[in-house]
């Protein structure tokens, strides 16, 4: 099991091969549930498009294709936001 060195921020560095296992490029986030007993489990945290990202799509300005999940998700936040 690899590990991690925490720096005197709080901050930890990924290995490489880490970060590729857990899908992971420069820019995306990771999510940590913390569960009892000083333990947690970190797991690639999947994005979810904003009405923006939804336009874009439609308008052809963008190489992300949405599924039907995240095109229903966008059009529910878009409109419980109004």
């Amino acid at each position: 099991m690899p590990a991690l060195t925490i720096t005197a921020k709080g901050q930890v560095t990924f290995r490489k091969e880490i970060l590729q296992h857990l899908g992971l490029k420069p820019g995306e986030k990771i999510e940590l549930d913390l569960i009892p007993g000083g333990k947690g489990i970190i797991q690639a945290l999947k994005p979810t498009g904003g009405m923006s990202d939804f336009i874009g799509c439609l308008a052809n300005k963008t190489n992300k294709v949405l599924t039907i999940e995240e095109i229903n998700e966008a059009t529910q936040q878009a409109w419980s936001k109004e």
